[in-house]
């Protein structure tokens, strides 16, 4: 099988985009969908969607780099409306393995690459 590539354009990897699953108090779905990435640090992060988050909900946000992928969990703790458009939400991680540890210190190491080139 031919394995070159075979795209007109080379594409870049989006370290910005992520799928969120938000729990209640009973860990019932509540919502899901797409956000995108504003910061990210080793204690959270901060969500922009289109819908706002309510406070103290549990987030589950899966996040991929290359081949690896990490669902972390962290509750929301504060919201405000993004410079842009949509909602901004801070989400702390509460739960976090040393497996999911290293593959957002990735995910860090290559989000500040993507924004400070």
């Amino acid at each position: 099988m031919d394995e070159r590539e075979r795209r007109e354009s080379t594409r870049k990897d989006s370290l910005n985009f992520l799928d969120y699953v938000v729990l209640d108090q009973d860990g019932l779905v509540v919502d899901q969908g797409m956000g995108r990435t504003r910061n990210v640090s080793e204690k959270g992060l901060l969500l922009q969607t289109h819908v706002p988050l309510e406070d103290y909900h549990t987030v589950l946000i899966t996040l991929g780099l290359e081949d690896e992928v990490v669902e972390l969990k962290g509750t929301v703790v504060h919201e405000e409306f993004c410079p842009d458009e949509g909602i901004c939400s801070g989400i702390e991680f509460t739960q976090i393995n040393d497996s999911e540890r290293a593959v957002l210190q990735k995910y860090l190491k290559a989000f500040k690459a993507v924004q400070n080139p």
